[in-house]
């Protein structure tokens, strides 16, 4: 049987990732804490769970068939693979993650060229290094193993570029935001020999569909209700929808059953005025996938 190799990050993005492919509909099961090789309920499937840093060069490598990592992991390791598709989703929000340049709140340091014959500490070094390159600044940059925000605050570096989704971390220990050099999200990716293959290039077809399904309904949810005869004209005016709402005729009755997918954050806006448009017995559920 033929099978996929698939990558799972390893770090901050793992558990968001298991639980998108649960609503998918694979459950990945890590059976021992320091797992490197967890169980997933499909048997063309193979998982491998790796850090994100990493992840591209597996992938470009072919050691991994397919496998997700950031954006910024693939530029940073500059990996010829093939991006399948972009999911936007994190352990906080569905938001992309911003790459950052800070300094102390007090630093006269106010843009790029500031930062001439300064260091800067950062994970992403390869990514500094050539963005201040091809601007002739000459800046000293310093790889950092973590608490890189520290580093200022201590006076090891002028300046960090760091990664931060709202930005709270790097406001509280006492630094500012001057500079954005990108956004990063999560990408599904592929070895191109792999991508290649039709059946491989298949089966990571189905698991991007599905994944996108999935991350589709975190923000919807299905309302359903029944509405009389006389209401009904009202009702489905009030209602957004993806296409149009499903209304069926309610036996021997001169009632409809109204269903429809919505914005989970309107919900608490059109309830309300559902009911006094006429509608009753409104059922709110959440949903799995959306395709």
């Amino acid at each position: 049987m033929k099978k996929l190799k698939l990558g799972i990050p390893k770090g901050s993005l793992q558990e968001a990732t298991m639980h998108l492919f649960e609503k998918s509909g694979w459950k990945i099961s890590i059976n021992n804490g320091r797992s490197y090789f967890p169980e997933i309920n499909d048997s063309e499937i193979e998982c491998t769970i790796c850090r994100a840093q990493e992840m591209s060069r597996y992938v470009e490598s072919g050691t991994i068939d397919a496998g997700l990592t950031g954006k910024d992991w693939i530029e940073e390791n500059e990996s010829d693979v093939v991006v399948v598709d972009d999911l936007i989703y994190s352990k906080v929000s569905q938001k992309p993650a911003r790459w950052v340049l800070a300094v102390p709140a007090d630093s006269p340091i106010t843009k790029l060229e500031d930062l001439h014959g300064k260091k800067i500490a950062t994970e992403l070094v390869n990514y500094t290094k050539k963005y201040f390159e091809q601007r002739n600044i000459d800046v000293k940059v310093e790889f950092s193993w973590g608490a890189t925000e520290a580093k200022v605050v201590s006076g090891l570096a002028d300046a960090i570029v760091e990664v931060t989704e709202t930005g709270s971390t790097i406001r509280a220990h006492g630094l500012k935001i001057i500079y954005e050099f990108m956004k990063s999200n999560t990408q599904l990716i592929a070895n191109r020999e792999s991508y290649n293959d039709p059946w491989k290039r298949e089966k990571i077809g189905q698991i991007s569909l599905l994944l996108k399904g999935a991350l589709k309904a975190e923000n919807m949810v299905g309302l359903k209700m029944n509405v009389a005869e006389e209401n009904l004209e009202t009702v489905i005016n009030l209602l957004p929808s993806l296409n149009a709402p499903t209304v069926a005729g309610l036996y021997n009755t001169p009632w409809f059953s109204v269903e429809t997918v919505v914005e989970s954050n309107a919900v608490r806006e059109l309830i309300p005025r559902l009911i006094k448009a006429g509608a009753e017995g409104i059922i709110e559920y959440p949903l799995n996938k959306v395709i």
